[in-house]
């Protein structure tokens, strides 16, 4: 990804090259560019502002400086970064930046921020850019700050660190605040028992030593509703329930996607997998396969306000032209046994090309409750599966 950064106060932006976004652009994962508006003025004094006509405090940012460092930006343009970069103005006035807008800018090639400063930018420029690519206002808060430089710094390391190979551990980044519409569980470290001085001994939930993910995984996801509930009620709706998948946003995924998945994958199959090598390679699925796999199968991901809620992946199969392959019917738990695994399969079933003559699927021969759920949209066991512990079935259309 490419960024561009336009700002009276370049070395406000020196931050980025710390930590993990400062190690992403030496890595060369994110190209980072800021460049001196006062370099496209024109007059000894770097003039880049001037009183407000009608009147009132402060000065106001004049546009020619702005069109002509857009200009640069624009013309530097090459095979990496499409025909031009989405223009992310930050101001109070524009909409809300979240991490569903983070997802989103994170699979643009190529973003430019433009740094306002005093009362702002003078509005013929913001019409002048909208001519020639995407603008979009962004508020990082309900608040006024000095300028755009914080925002822009707030907003790169959040869609940066989505990138793959930024965060070292992916899948951290869906086991966060926001991440499915609720804030983060608490969380605990060594020692299990801690005296902090004051003769009072506070002890790690028992939960958490148990070794029961399932009950682990329960327990955060309670413990995400209480907080969140007591923190951030406004969020709650981002959680609700659905019944219908025309109330979700669809769309075919990509790479940046697989770090979701791969934790969407262990939400949802955490109980089957005792032992995990009696299971065919679900859990033991990474960011890294799952990112492979999507080379392999298109998967399709259903979202609720930017969360994250259910996928399914289908494709030809390779080796029967005719059949057509569902794998990794994915609901999350909160959703589940509202029929929507029901309405994913029939979702898949109709994305099958005109010559197909049978759905094939693949699910654990001791899931009983997946079983009855397929055999009643017509399927039927036709032997053991490739992997352990598993059964194939299938639903034949026509010979």
């Amino acid at each position: 990804m490419r960024i561009d950064t336009i700002s009276i106060f370049p070395d406000y932006l020196a931050p980025l090259d710390l930590s993990l976004i400062g190690r992403a652009r030496r890595e060369e994962i994110l190209d980072v560019r800021v460049h001196d508006l006062r370099d496209f003025t024109h007059d000894r004094h770097r003039t880049v502002d001037d009183t407000p006509y009608g009147g009132g405090a402060g000065m106001v940012m004049k546009p020619q400086p702005w069109s002509e460092a857009l200009t640069h930006v624009l013309d530097s343009a090459d095979e990496t970064t499409g025909g031009a970069p989405v223009l992310i103005v930050p101001g109070p006035g524009g909409e809300r930046f979240s991490q569903a807008m983070a997802h989103e800018l994170a699979d643009a090639p190529w973003l430019a921020f433009a740094c306002g400063r005093y009362e702002g930018i003078d509005e013929r420029a913001y019409e002048w850019a909208a001519e020639r690519m995407p603008v979009r206002v962004v508020s990082l808060g309900d608040y006024v700050l000095n300028g755009g430089e914080v925002a822009v710094l707030a907003m790169v390391e959040a869609i940066g660190r989505l990138l793959p190979g930024v965060v070292g551990n992916a899948e951290s980044l869906v086991e966060e605040s926001h991440e499915g519409g609720l804030l983060e569980y608490p969380i605990y470290t060594k020692p299990a028992t801690w005296d902090g001085g004051d003769g009072v001994e506070r002890t790690v939930p028992d939960v958490l030593l148990g070794g029961n993910h399932a009950a682990i995984a329960a327990w955060r996801h309670e413990q995400r509703l209480t907080r969140t509930a007591a923190r951030r009620p406004d969020l709650l709706h981002t959680a609700a329930t659905t019944s219908d998948l025309a109330d979700l946003d669809h769309a075919v995924a990509t790479p940046s996607d697989a770090p979701e998945l791969a934790v969407l994958q262990k939400a949802c199959w955490i109980e089957m997998v005792t032992p995990a090598e009696d299971w065919w390679g679900a859990p033991a699925e990474d960011a890294g396969t799952v990112a492979e796999n999507l080379g392999q199968w298109t998967t399709h991901l259903f979202r609720s306000e930017g969360r994250l809620v259910m996928s399914v992946r289908v494709r030809r199969d390779p080796h029967r032209p005719t059949t057509w392959q569902i794998a990794r019917i994915m609901v999350a738990p909160d959703l589940q046994r509202q029929g929507l695994g029901r309405a994913l399969l029939a979702h898949a079933e109709a994305l099958a090309p005109a010559d197909i003559t049978r759905f094939w699927l693949n699910t654990g021969a001791d899931q009983p409750r997946l079983l009855k759920i397929y055999k009643k949209a017509g399927y039927r066991v036709v032997g053991p599966g490739v992997g352990p512990g598993t059964v194939d079935l299938v639903r034949r259309l026509r010979s």
